[in-house]
């Protein structure tokens, strides 16, 4: 048995894995099960094995983008969902603390990629979101919504899971009509155009993606409202010296992904500056259940360079000294998952637009990046978190009820 198959054989008990190597010889690990995938897959040369052995999720990722690892039965989704399924994050078992050892590799590894000053942070910004704007509406809703979708029926569209959730997070805002609102991390424009077309609101929405600010800024003005919904080109930390006290409400959707450990409390401290004394925000952030850890290698060289999943424990922490009150939190368990298998799905049925946009190498790439994401939602460690704070402990309703009275009325 092959270094690798021992591995494997370690790891795959449920649904099985056939693999072929480049002498023509086949392993076959685990055993068909309803509910997880057969997948098999051919290595091509020698190297393949040796180069994910020296390390697992990169190499793979290496191998696979270079056509060198081929899956054969099944796609790459089956073959990440089937390793991450035998190895679930809730899968069980005694407990036990991790050496100190891990402890500190973990929390310098941790640190050290996260450094974000403000040229590092439009650096790694462009890499991801500066792409073609054609790529991200292959597969995206029609709103141009990069986030996790509120999926109130696992039946719906993307489309409408897009439309609820940012029902969703303007309920958690409680606004007013007049308020002025900014949006941290604007993206294409679509939530801060929803907020102003529903609420009334002016809105300043802003980015550090150059392509994203033109596109936001093209919506405005052919939706009439430039003058009440505009989008800048301007890091929060530079916003806070200008505009401090002039907000309302904040919102940010899927931004404190790329603001780095160092710099939560910063974050933190601009937002409770720029706020009114009686403001509200609603920080909707991928979260890693459990403590705190690390961003992958493949993720940090080719997805999101300077990226970092935030535990619940270490957000909360780091918005505690700015006396910000967190007023609601909600864990959104499986709706990430959702959304990302409607965006492979989408991006898999116009791979030709995709492979002519860039070539198969990167198709290949984005593919993997979706089914490791999808993998992550489903079996590992990582889920949503809606953290709604306030400055000001009279400022929101008494109850909850509010949240889903707006809802519903949004949806009428």
């Amino acid at each position: 048995m092959s270094i690798l198959g021992r591995f494997l054989g370690s790891v795959v008990k449920r649904g099985s894995i056939t693999v072929a190597h480049p002498d023509g010889s086949t392993e076959k690990f685990g055993k068909s099960e309803t509910g997880f995938p057969d997948v098999a897959v051919r290595l091509t040369d020698k190297g393949v094995m040796r180069q994910i052995l020296l390390d697992p999720r990169l190499g793979a990722a290496e191998t696979f983008m270079d056509g060198r690892l081929i899956v054969e039965q099944g796609d790459i989704m089956e073959l990440i969902q089937l390793l991450r399924a035998n190895k679930r994050w809730e899968r069980g078992g005694r407990l036990s603390d991790p050496s100190a050892l891990k402890k500190a590799k973990s929390f310098i590894a941790a640190r050290l990629d996260s450094i974000n000053g403000l040229r590092r942070s439009k650096a790694n910004v462009a890499h991801h979101y500066d792409l073609s704007r054609d790529l991200y509406e292959l597969f995206l809703d029609k709103d141009m919504q990069y986030s996790c979708a509120y999926w109130t029926d696992p039946d719906n569209t993307l489309e409408q899971a897009q439309l609820d959730k940012k029902a969703h997070i303007a309920a958690k805002l409680d606004l007013k009509a007049g308020q002025r609102v900014l949006d941290i991390g604007c993206g294409w424009g679509g939530m801060a155009l929803y907020l102003n077309q529903k609420f009334g609101v002016d809105v300043l929405g802003i980015t550090l993606s150059e392509e994203q600010l033109k596109v936001a800024q093209e919506r405005a003005e052919r939706e009439g409202v430039a003058d009440k919904v505009q989008f800048e080109l301007i890091d929060y930390r530079d916003l806070a010296e200008r505009d401090a006290g002039q907000f309302d409400r904040i919102v940010s959707v899927g931004m404190f992904e790329h603001v780095g450990v160092p710099n939560f409390k910063t974050f933190f401290r601009c937002a409770a500056n720029l706020m009114t004394d009686d403001g509200v925000m609603l920080l909707h952030t991928i979260g890693r259940m459990g403590k705190p850890g690390t961003t992958d290698a493949f993720t940090r060289k080719y997805i999101f360079p300077g990226g970092y999943i935030p535990a619940l424990s270490e957000t909360v922490e780091a918005s505690e000294h700015f006396r910000l009150m967190a007023t609601d939190i909600e864990t959104l368990r499986l709706h990430y998952a959702l959304t990302l298998r409607e965006w492979y799905k989408r991006t898999v049925a116009n791979k030709e637009q995709i492979v002519a946009l860039y070539d198969e190498r990167f198709f290949r790439l984005w593919t993997f990046y979706l089914a490791g994401a999808t993998a992550a939602f489903e079996s590992g460690g990582m889920c949503n978190y809606q953290i709604q704070f306030s400055r000001n402990r009279h400022t929101l309703p008494l109850t909850r009820d509010y949240i889903e009275e707006v809802e519903q009325t949004l949806s009428a």
